[in-house]
């Protein structure tokens, strides 16, 4: 999978937990959207049957909180956890057989911090290491690399700690991967500088391409400049809608609204797949892929 190859730029999903809850249901668990792969799988299907409808070429599957222990506090074991990680994938491409077969399927691999379900992602400060958290991710991404997806989507990823183990999980197994950090002030949420972390995947085959996501629309722009002078891999954005999460509380804070004015100066500045993140739905999503396909 070459998204340089692409003559357009390439319409990714939305906030699938986002329009989950338009639909009706309380992802307030620890589980949040993972929850439902158990309780309601056709839910998630018509989820990426409304993405792909709008418009997006690549569903990214509902398994970006769904770990072992998440399960685990559900009472459910190992083995039905990996018959349920295999399930999100599964029904991602189903759906786009149905709707968009010439699409893709994104399998989430989402950082550790999701499975804690404190906001930790939006820290970083884990008490993991390197090689603990390359221990952790190995038997989730194993499962997920062997699910049918097209690639993995790591997303979300808040430390250069755990992208560095990702990308050494992912080196060498032919396996196709984004890599997609989650940033403030234009730096990772750890505060490291977002160029070297871009710059680990360069000379990986399998990362296809790196980016931003789950940030606010500001911080696009400058994290593609960041990518650009560091690798030529193509640029993966998808912001959030431009409120904030707010952890402790449980809410989201801001004025909402996807920006696409500013979609056209994102394509300029080189990203080359571009979709929305969380409080994005399929309407925003229709209309980017509307404007970008002009």
């Amino acid at each position: 999978m070459v998204f340089d190859s692409a003559p357009d730029p390439i319409v990714i999903d939305g906030g699938l937990g986002t329009h989950l809850e338009a639909r009706g249901h309380d992802l307030s668990s620890s589980m949040w959207s993972a929850r439902l792969l158990l309780e309601h799988p056709d839910e998630i299907a018509a989820v990426h049957d409304d993405f792909f409808a709008a418009g997006a070429r690549v569903a990214i599957s509902a398994s970006y909180q769904a770990s072992v222990e998440g399960f685990a506090r559900l009472g459910i074991d190992a083995a039905e956890t990996e018959r349920l990680l295999r399930s999100s994938v599964q029904l991602a491409v189903q759906s786009r057989d149905r709707v968009d077969p010439t699409g893709w399927v994104a399998a989430s691999v989402g950082p550790y911090g999701a499975t804690l379900a404190d906001g930790s992602e939006y820290r970083g400060d884990y008490a993991l290491d390197e090689a603990q958290l390359r221990h952790w991710h190995a038997p989730r991404l194993a499962v997920l690399a062997d699910a049918g997806a097209d690639l993995l989507a790591f997303e979300t990823i808040p430390s250069r700690a755990e992208s560095r183990a990702l990308i050494d999980l992912v080196r060498g197994t032919g396996v196709p991967a984004w890599l997609s950090f989650t940033v403030h002030l234009g730096a990772l949420r750890t505060g490291e500088p977002l160029e070297p972390a871009f710059a680990d995947a360069e000379g990986v085959d399998e990362i296809v391409a790196v980016g931003i996501n789950c940030s606010h629309p500001s911080e696009v722009l400058p994290a593609i400049a960041a990518a650009r002078r560091v690798t030529e891999k193509p640029v993966v954005v998808y912001p959030n809608s431009g409120e904030e999460w707010d952890a402790k509380n449980r809410v989201w804070v801001g004025e909402p609204g996807f920006p696409r004015s500013l979609v056209e100066q994102w394509v300029e500045a080189g990203a080359a797949i571009v979709g929305g993140c969380c409080r994005v739905g399929p309407a925003d999503i229709a209309q980017l892929a509307t404007h970008l396909s002009r």
